[in-house]
């Protein structure tokens, strides 16, 4: 009695989910994504500078006129102008920086003594730090207004926005280097301490350099949310303490043709952003990617 068996395909002959060909698919399927994704997020920019470059009869025709002649002159005129832009960025500098160093200053000994020497219940301590950014800013703009004009008596000032900026940034920049700080070794530390260095030396030459990725993503970050702040700055500065964002929301008219010198106003405030960026990026990278594998 003879039986008949079937022929079963071998193996071989069935492609694997995990071939060459299909890696190469699956990379070229992503990188196409990733190319349309960063085509989304970077067309609005290029609009943006375009429009910046034409005169302003050009830059308000809808159908926008693509091949309109350029022109620096929008740019010339933010800096040329009776009411220049100058002073606001210097202002918008000056208060981002100062505020991001007085919160680097403040937050790096907190997240130290959270994340190094807990103390107790530090998670209570975490949440109400969190707790700070969960009242709408705008909620809190009246008392603040009345504080600044009425009792101490500062209006119109840089000083104010420098502690205000600090003090919104600091619960973020404790979170954020409370688990920065939490990766470094404690072993380095406890030798450091058996050979006599103190606490403010172990910061300076031990942790610091180790979380450096850590404090210049908090840092940028930090300076970030200050550099693009408007409410309070549009409600408590008025001339001499006037910043950037407040300065181009000033270009929005109603009856003019504003669009071109507003695109202009709006890629000379996102430049110093731009470069910082750039600058931090290796740190940048490094320090968000901190914490992530365990």
């Amino acid at each position: 009695m003879s039986s008949t068996t079937l022929d079963k395909p071998a193996l071989e002959d069935v492609p694997s989910a995990k071939s060459p060909s299909n890696r190469r698919y699956g990379k070229a399927f992503i990188g196409i994504g990733a190319w349309i994704i960063g085509l989304i997020f970077i067309v609005p920019i290029l609009y943006m500078i375009l429009t910046s470059l034409h005169r302003a009869p050009d830059a308000q025709k809808y159908p926008p006129a693509w091949g309109a002649p350029l022109t620096g002159q929008n740019y010339s005129d933010l800096f040329s102008a009776t009411n220049s832009i100058r002073p606001a960025l210097l202002n918008s500098l000056q208060a981002s920086v100062i505020s991001t160093v007085l919160v680097l200053v403040l937050a790096i000994p907190a997240a130290y003594a959270l994340a190094i020497k807990p103390v107790r219940k530090w998670t209570d301590v975490m949440f109400f730090f969190l707790s700070t950014k969960m009242l709408p800013p705008v909620a809190g703009i009246l008392p603040i207004y009345l504080f600044v004009n009425k009792i101490i008596h500062l209006p119109d000032n840089i000083l104010v926005l420098i502690i205000l900026y600090t003090s919104m940034n600091l619960p973020i920049a404790v979170w954020m280097m409370r688990s920065f700080l939490a990766e470094v070794p404690p072993a380095i530390i406890e030798a450091a301490s058996m050979d006599g260095a103190s606490t403010t030396m172990i910061l300076r030459k031990i942790v610091a350099p180790i979380a450096a990725p850590g404090i210049a993503a908090t840092s940028l970050i930090c300076f970030i949310f200050s550099w693009n702040e408007q409410l309070f700055a549009k409600v408590l500065t008025s001339v001499n303490a006037q910043t950037a964002p407040v300065y181009v929301s000033t270009l929005i008219q109603t009856e003019h043709s504003y669009l071109a010198q507003l695109s202009a106003g709006a890629v000379m405030i996102s430049i110093p952003v731009l470069v910082a960026g750039f600058a931090a990026q290796d740190k940048l990278v490094q320090g968000l990617s901190l914490g992530a594998v365990k």
